[in-house]
């Protein structure tokens, strides 16, 4: 047992481990995203448990989308302690975030809260790997990912800034990220429900990964189809997936043997939240991501060469992340200089809920 703990102290999971666990690295990472095809609306609750030395803290942020109603909104905190759960999916920061595998429930301070149960998970399938596939065996990995809850009927409600929001029904999905060093030096990431087929969900998350002296570049693909068959893509190799990413565009192709899934997505820089993340060996956030929670996806699913589904979001969530971009694009919207986080430029909502936005080719 103790050379599993040191196995897994690592970041890494054996074949058909769970990788749901604390791994106890410099980082550990769970993202829940809420999307609701009625009010058009996406909300997403994050936090990150971060090692220094002895001490536990998080980063955590709750954000949500404009509507033609409601503005976009953002919380991103620092939070003194938390803890990571090492036997289950599991992790609290005091009284302000708690997150199990059915429930979320946020007090950030400031008029933010969120109470969430989730019915009716749609778990990731019992697999020998996880969403980073054949990397989770890899020892001490800048970073892994693992998309663990395909979808689920969200049962609660949110307060931002004293508007209330009743969750009910929105579509769930959550994840976790993990690694050594918090975040690559670059990435891509991208989820999306809000389909015509409800229970079709697309994730996707790439970047670039090292390990000592060895450095690649890897994207990872799941579509879950209507039919409840998921699709995973992005083994080099045997089910390569080449990413072409901008500020505004996000083209995959995945190809193997007997799937073949093209992902086209678009969006508006000046529409999307900065986001922060950690950086663990200095004990402090920086601004890192640039997420974008309502743009558009197109996505297309072949077998054999013949297309068993298509389908397109326009409450698809984007991500470009880096540091350096990250902080030109505060500095772009005049944000004061230890600013972490910040809002969309606003631009005007049309009576649908969506702003007229880049449109995938």
């Amino acid at each position: 047992m103790g050379l599993v703990r040191g196995y897994r102290a690592t970041g890494a999971d054996l074949p058909y481990g769970d990788p749901l666990r604390s791994h106890g690295v410099a980082m550990e990472g769970y993202f829940w995203r809420f999307t609701d095809p009625v009010s058009r609306r996406v909300l997403v609750a994050l936090i990150g448990v971060n090692a220094r030395g002895g001490r536990h803290w998080a980063t955590a942020a709750v954000a949500a989308s404009a509507t033609a109603d409601e503005p976009a909104y953002l919380r991103a905190v620092e939070l003194p302690d938390a803890w990571a759960d090492p036997m289950a999916l599991g992790v609290r920061a005091g009284s302000a975030f708690l997150g199990t595998g059915r429930r979320v429930l946020v007090d950030l301070g400031g008029s933010c809260r969120l109470d969430v149960t989730v019915d009716e998970p749609v778990p990731w399938p019992r697999r020998a790997f996880g969403g980073s596939s054949g990397f989770h065996i890899v020892p001490a990995l800048n970073q892994y990912w693992h998309p663990w809850l395909l979808g689920g009927t969200a049962r609660g409600t949110a307060v931002l800034d004293g508007r209330r929001w009743v969750l009910d029904g929105a579509a769930t999905y959550a994840e976790k990220n993990w690694g050594r060093e918090g975040f690559p030096e670059a990435w891509w990431w991208g989820q999306a429900h809000g389909f015509p087929e409800p229970e079709a969900c697309v994730a996707f998350a790439g970047g670039q990964v090292t390990a000592g002296p060895v450095h690649t570049e890897v994207t990872a693909l799941v579509v879950r189809l209507p039919s409840g068959a998921v699709v995973r893509l992005g083994n080099p190799g045997l089910s390569p997936v080449a990413a072409t990413v901008t500020d505004s565009s996000w083209r995959l192709r995945g190809r193997s043997a007997l799937w073949q899934v093209d992902v086209d997505a678009a969006a508006v820089p000046g529409d999307a939240h900065v986001l922060p993340v950690p950086l663990p060996r200095e004990g402090r956030n920086t601004p890192g991501a640039i997420e974008h929670l309502s743009g558009s996806l197109v996505v297309t699913v072949r077998r054999g060469g013949r297309t068993v589904w298509s389908g397109e979001s326009a409450l698809a969530g984007l991500e470009h992340g880096g540091l350096a971009g990250a902080d030109a694009e505060l500095r772009r919207r005049g944000a004061p200089p230890h600013a972490t986080s910040a809002l969309p430029v606003a631009r005007p909502v049309g009576r649908d809920g969506l702003r007229p936005a880049a449109t995938p080719q």
